[in-house]
């Protein structure tokens, strides 16, 4: 079900690049000319047509029929009645932990005055207004509205809004609403898919346009992400997602076998990767991965995912483990060694690193406070998961009186005719002519 790939033996590391191979397959779709093709026509219809190409994209895609596109304020407060409580108070937890992981990560303006007539600084501000995506479909991601609101309230985005898939009947999942609400989210709108990120970039007769969008979803939505950077900013272009765990003969195999899973029941392109230098231990995970998806209620799903992009490896030592997942760069990282935290310095790349047996993945997605938002497919070799910084921008402050001026303008003039260009040259000269 898994498949097992030895490295011990690969000298000149055909196999383990063949493995690279693979899992970055999973974001090279066949039919890659087409997504885009439909993706830019839904884009420009959005962008023409507003509100009216918005109602017809639900009808056909999510085959629901829906009046104002804005969940109306008595549709919120009656999706409080309609869950369960303890849900309710799961929430506020972890809306309270992201945000105290979050509120460490704050930066403040700085503004240097010198005495040689200069100042120099640099102003933070949060950026206006920011669009969330949060999928619906089979799997309402109740989490990621809280893991990505609440980054953004943190850095004091002054407006949030936020799209999600309807049902058929028109409505939206009460637990999507209930975290909006918490998160401090100001407007819920009833559209998914490629056209409400459209909405999200232009703007339509609901739907206000947004300095930046935020959030996961199919490879339609990050398509369309992809295409309207430029409009406004996006958080990343997200792939499928994956969990890489590095062991040794300490770690208990029920454990590893479950983290696994966890990642596959995702989506048939997720990928789950046990890299270990025991090979009992992958014999051991096999037989628990087999008696433990019998019991799962997506388990086709996890399966395919297993069958395609699952793999055990099995390495020389857990040096050469790290330098596997260094390779891969992962999206989600498992450390469960016997002394876990002597890894932790030699980690270069991975999104987030879940640390010894009882740091298991979904602990990060859910409830430890860091935003389960991460960059995938490799891209955690130049990016980060969503954080405060992707909610501010920086503006830099210069001040100088004449002298300070007069002392480098030679300098500035130097610079300006090497480059050819007079009139930046010229814009120093004019200060001091005739003086």
């Amino acid at each position: 079900m898994i498949n097992i790939l030895d490295l011990t033996k690969d000298e000149d590391g055909i196999r383990a690049q063949e493995l690279y191979k693979k899992l970055a397959q999973r974001t090279k779709s066949g039919d890659g000319a087409s997504i885009i093709k439909v993706v830019s026509d839904i884009l420009e219809n959005v962008r023409v047509n507003g509100d009216k190409a918005l109602r017809e994209y639900t009808r056909i895609f999510d085959n629901a029929e829906i009046g104002p596109a804005e969940v109306s304020e008595k549709e919120i407060l009656a999706a409080y009645s309609e869950i369960e409580p303890e849900l309710l108070e799961t929430i506020k937890r972890s809306k309270q932990n992201i945000w105290s992981f979050h509120e460490k990560q704050l930066q403040n303006s700085w503004i240097t005055p010198k005495e040689d007539g200069t100042v120099l600084g640099q102003l933070v501000r949060p950026l206006e207004k920011v669009g969330l995506y949060v999928p619906g479909g089979t799997a309402p991601l109740i989490s990621s509205v809280l893991m990505t609101a609440v980054p953004a309230k943190v850095a004091g985005v002054s407006r949030i809004i936020m799209c999600t898939p309807p049902s058929r009947d028109g409505s939206v999942n009460p637990a999507i609403l209930v975290a909006a609400r918490e998160a401090g989210i100001d407007q819920v709108f009833r559209v998914g898919g490629a056209q409400a990120v459209g909405a999200m970039a232009y703007g339509t007769e609901s739907i206000p346009a947004v300095d930046k969008i935020c959030g996961p979803g199919n490879v339609y939505v990050s398509t369309a992400k992809r295409l309207i950077y430029g409009d406004c900013d996006i958080d990343m272009f997200a792939g499928p997602s994956e969990i890489l765990v590095i062991a040794d003969s300490t770690a208990k195999p029920e454990y590893v076998a479950a983290d696994l899973l966890s990642q596959a029941e995702h989506d048939k392109l997720a990928s789950s990767v046990l890299v270990t230098d025991d090979p009992k231990l992958i014999d051991q995970v096999a037989v628990q991965i087999k008696e433990q998806l019998s019991a799962l209620s997506r388990s086709s799903i996890t399966e395919k995912s297993l069958q395609d992009f699952g793999f055990a490896v099995l390495v020389e030592n857990i040096e050469k483990a790290i330098e596997v997942s260094n390779n891969i760069a992962p999206e989600h990282l498992e450390i469960c060694v016997e002394e876990p935290m002597s890894l932790i310095g030699r980690i270069r790349n991975a999104g987030a690193i879940f640390v010894g047996n009882y740091s298991p993945e979904p602990l990060g997605d859910y409830m430890a406070g860091p935003s389960h938002v991460l960059p995938t497919s490799g891209t955690a070799r130049f990016s980060s998961p969503v954080n405060v910084d992707q909610f501010i921008k920086k503006s830099s402050l210069i001040y100088y009186n004449r002298s300070a001026l007069e002392r480098t303008s030679q300098d500035i003039i130097r610079f300006a005719e090497a480059e050819h260009l007079d009139a930046h040259a010229n814009a120093i000269r004019v200060r001091f002519a005739g003086k």
